[in-house]
């Protein structure tokens, strides 16, 4: 692992002080144990001695450890000359400063270890770098992933489990928090009823919106982000493969502007139009939305992409247009339920590593049309029920013209259309089908075709 000839970094001393604590301490042992593997020291002879320490607390649990008990062991196990011999292994003990710092000795060789791993790392990285038979993307997303992994080592194994007395405690000072302060965690749509709900998006959630083409998942997806990103300054990354990041500033503009979006797409403006557009554009240059416009985007340039935003931009929730444009880069014959199974375990971990949610937009079958749409309609996986924690659908007739003012064949008068803030209204059920932590149900909300955007019907229409 040298560089240039440098010694890779270590700390001699720390080490030693480490393995005399133990020799002297119970629970210097303990404490040490929770946070060093025997890879974590550099001199092979130090290895050896942690490694035999360990065995021979395993395989005598109710017998102390000293420097008698560790030397027979190592002298039973001929093990001694290779940790260094006797007169090394108990000069160690004079080492000792203290064995109460031992956890603190333990950290120096725990860092010193990491950057050893970082410098094999950056050496790895290197010599793929050259490796011209492998693909750039590939190279990038494997080194990616083992730098996140180095990162979640870098915690003392006492983070991966907690007892139970110390947990409820955890718990229940942060629900009396979350009852005084709210659920600052938790992302907001920004539509009370779904929020009521969900009570928000919450960190390492996978949701999935799936719908019927032309019904309006983008829209509603859009909406979201502009509730969260320019009305409340919460950075959103929003990935589309299916739109041009101009044309989904355009729905953005005509949402907020309340400009017809057909007059934006043609250019074909008004004075008072521009008056809004403008006033509209100044609110969104100050919102924390970041677009990603690549079409047929590959899993991996997505997740490379989406820990750029979270490193970069502090992103707290990313929305994906749509599932099935993701390119998983499958080898030739994987059947299509498979790829789309890889994307969604995929995303679902990339939730848990970046600890944001992720909403990602999806078809649903065929045989959902003109009726409600449940989850075996998701398109072409069962995986992608399983792993999203919340499964939204949405459902509206499409061939209704609920703008009309018409009469039907008994010549009575239907239901005259709605309109909110002078724009008509297409009803939408917004269907709650799955949530891992909390109810299903179905509210009603409305679809402005002309502003490509959703509303709330009962808070507009509230007499």
């Amino acid at each position: 692992m040298a560089s240039s000839g440098r010694i890779p970094p270590h700390n001699d001393s720390a080490e030693r002080a480490v393995l005399g604590a133990i020799l002297m301490s119970a629970n210097a042992y303990s404490e040490v144990t929770e946070v060093l593997r025997k890879d974590d020291f550099y001199k092979p002879n130090h290895q050896a001695l942690f490694d035999a320490i360990l065995t021979f607390h395993q395989d005598n649990v109710s017998q102390a450890i000293d420097l008698i008990t560790i030397t027979e062991h190592l002298k039973a196990k001929n093990l001694l000359a290779l940790c260094g011999g006797l007169a090394y292994v108990a000069s160690l003990t004079s080492d000792v400063p203290t064995t109460a710092n031992a956890i603190y000795y333990a950290k120096i060789v725990k860092a010193n270890a990491m950057r050893r791993s970082l410098l094999e790392l950056s050496g790895k990285m290197r010599e793929d770098v050259f490796d011209e038979s492998q693909d750039i993307a590939l190279i990038m997303d494997e080194n990616e992933r083992l730098m996140s992994d180095l990162q979640a080592y870098s915690g003392t194994f006492t983070d991966r489990y907690v007892e139970s007395s110390t947990l409820i405690n955890e718990t229940v000072q942060n629900l009396v928090y979350r009852a005084e302060h709210g659920n600052e965690n938790a992302i907001k749509s920004g539509f009370s009823q779904l929020d009521e709900m969900t009570g928000g998006f919450f960190p390492s959630e996978f949701i999935v919106i799936g719908a019927r083409p032309s019904v309006g998942k983008t829209a509603f997806a859009i909406s979201m982000a502009i509730n969260m990103a320019i009305h409340n300054k919460i950075p959103v990354g929003f990935f589309s493969a299916e739109m041009t990041s101009m044309a989904i500033m355009e729905r953005i503009l005509a949402a907020e502007a309340m400009v017809d979006a057909k007059r934006i797409r043609k250019a074909i403006l008004r004075s008072q139009d521009m008056v809004s557009i403008v006033d509209a554009a100044s609110r969104i240059y100050e919102g924390k939305l970041f677009i990603q416009d690549t079409p047929n985007i590959k899993l991996l340039d997505l997740r490379s992409q989406a820990r750029r935003m979270k490193r970069e931009q502090d992103i707290k929730i990313l929305f994906i247009d749509y599932i099935g444009l993701i390119n998983p880069e499958a080898s030739p014959g994987v059947p299509r339920h498979e790829q789309v199974a890889e994307i969604s375990r995929s995303l679902k971990a990339l939730s848990r590593e970046l600890q944001i949610p992720i909403v990602a937009l999806s078809q649903v079958s065929r045989d959902a049309e003109g009726k409600e749409p449940n989850l075996a309609n998701l398109r072409d996986s069962g995986s992608v029920e399983q792993d999203a924690d919340v499964v939204i659908f949405l459902h509206r007739d499409r061939l209704a013209d609920l703008t009309d003012h018409t009469s039907d064949r008994n010549g009575e008068q239907e239901r005259s259309p709605i309109f909110i803030e002078g724009f008509p209204v297409q009803e939408t059920k917004v269907i709650l089908a799955k949530q891992r932590h909390g109810e299903t149900g179905i509210i009603t909300m409305g679809f402005q075709n002309q502003l490509v955007r959703f509303v709330e019907m009962e808070h507009h229409l509230a007499p």
